[in-house]
């Protein structure tokens, strides 16, 4: 059983690239990878990280906000890409680099981590969103999800940690300047989360454990920080300001889970 302590950051979140680090022991895994190397690296080292320390690189879809760096920093680095058949079927990973094809429902350890692949309802080929094990505690992510279903419900039950897609406000998607299409596609079952949803799956799901929240995904043109931390919050009933927010540009720094 592994007893590690837990950790995890965000390098960005957003449209425009995201990259979540998580770590337990000596392990230190990067989930998804937006970013052209040169900037995966200076955002590395704000967080006191070099790629060299990577032990892997978990893939959750083929997007290219979170895969567009992810082939020439894994074969330039030598680092392993887990990565479901869908999306390998659906972007050139396996071509450049070393690809561990998973499957939704997987569970498989990266040195002091234990990883478990869910499916989630999103417009790729065969997405999935991961929680993470130290063994005595659990941090959830769920980001690019169209709608809650049980399935997700379970799997983010009793952890310690959640990473949380917040991604638009509806009334600010609606009057915003998405072209009908894209407002369409955000906004639909297997699009992202507005912020009601999110706060859905924290009334649906235990959050008796929560030492940390972090919402991420916002939209910069159809949502607030504020917005959301204030829906979600009303639904965990905390003080908004309790509810971090890992941005665009700055991410967010280490969170340790105790």
């Amino acid at each position: 059983m592994l007893t590690s302590r837990l950790k995890f950051a965000s390098l960005g979140s957003g449209s425009r690239g995201n990259a979540t680090l998580v770590g337990a022991g000596g392990t230190v895994v990067m989930v998804d990878c937006g970013f052209s190397v040169r900037e995966a690296q200076r955002r590395l080292s704000r967080l006191g990280m070099e790629t060299d320390a990577l032990a892997a690189i978990l893939v959750t879809h083929e997007h290219s906000d979170h895969v567009a760096g992810v082939a020439r920093l894994a074969a330039r680095c030598a680092i392993p890409v887990y990565a479901t058949h869908g999306t390998c079927s659906a972007h050139p990973l396996a071509e450049s680099c070393r690809v561990r094809h998973i499957r939704p429902g997987q569970r498989f350890a990266v040195g002091d981590l234990e990883v478990t692949a869910f499916a989630v309802p999103h417009d790729a080929r065969e997405p999935v969103q991961f929680h993470f094990s130290s063994g005595a505690r659990r941090l959830g992510m769920l980001t690019d999800t169209g709608h809650i279903t049980p399935h997700v419900v379970a799997q983010l039950s009793g952890c310690d940690a959640l990473f949380l897609e917040s991604n638009h406000d509806r009334n600010m998607l609606a009057a915003g300047p998405y072209h009908a299409a894209l407002k369409q596609r955000v906004g639909s079952d297997y699009g992202h989360l507005n912020n009601e949803q999110a706060a859905d799956l924290i009334r649906r799901a235990e959050c008796s454990r929560l030492q940390h929240l972090v919402i991420g995904h916002l939209s910069e043109q159809n949502n607030t920080g504020d917005l959301a931390r204030a829906c979600v919050a009303d639904a965990l009933g905390c003080d908004p300001q309790w509810i971090a927010l890992a941005d665009q540009e700055s991410g967010l720094d280490w969170r340790e889970v105790c």
